[in-house]
């Protein structure tokens, strides 16, 4: 995501000496987009609520430290997104992990794939096959959830994402191809229907 493009220019040095005024534009302009990841993230308005605060509560006390190495948006999506996976963590010990595993290349990949490229196009982008996606994407595992957050829904590059979630770049392009084969997958049941359905009412 470009801050330059999406977002107003900030006065970092206003931001880092406390200015409120200068702190309170910032929660304007970013609130909606961490507390978009964090609710696609956890699935629950409270919790993604509480990330929402404590992520600027956390910015706010570390922006002195903060060395304009990444862009501002960036530096927050990855306050946000540690503290999204710290409170997964919490929720489910033994399920959630962020370090970059071994295996990344070796994990199988769906086997299952539907074409439905002969579909109406009002049929893939209706409420109903929207809400179906939404749920797909609830179904991926964490580690290829969020990066596939990033990428596709939030618009980060692949540089940014990898520095969001402290992985390579080799990394979160495998998972981003991962997510989306799964993706396709578990979508592939929804449109399978479409498409029997399209095909006896003779729409295709």
């Amino acid at each position: 995501m470009n801050d330059s493009i999406t977002n107003p220019e900030f006065d970092i040095t206003a931001l880092q000496n406390g200015d409120r005024a200068e702190f309170a534009r910032m929660v304007e302009a970013y609130s909606g987009q961490i507390y978009r990841l964090a609710l696609k993230m956890l699935q629950n308005q409270q919790d993604a609520e509480d990330i929402l605060q404590e992520t600027f509560i956390k910015a706010y006390h570390a922006l002195p430290q903060f060395e304009s190495r990444s862009s501002l948006s960036t530096w927050l999506y990855r306050i946000a997104t540690n503290e999204a996976l710290m409170f997964l963590r919490r929720k489910h010990p033994h399920q959630i992990s962020v370090e970059q595993p071994s295996n990344d290349e070796a994990q199988p990949v769906p086997l299952e794939i539907v074409d439905w490229c002969c579909l109406p196009e009002s049929e893939l982008i209706s409420a109903e096959a929207r809400v179906y996606l939404e749920k797909a994407v609830e179904m991926l595992p964490h580690s290829l959830r969020v990066v596939f957050l990033l990428r596709d829904i939030e618009g980060l590059s692949t540089r940014d994402t990898a520095e969001v979630l402290d992985l390579s770049e080799g990394a979160v392009k495998t998972r981003l191809s991962r997510a989306r084969l799964q993706l396709r997958e578990i979508l592939s049941v929804y449109y399978r229907e479409r498409v029997n359905i399209a095909t006896q009412a003779g729409e295709v």
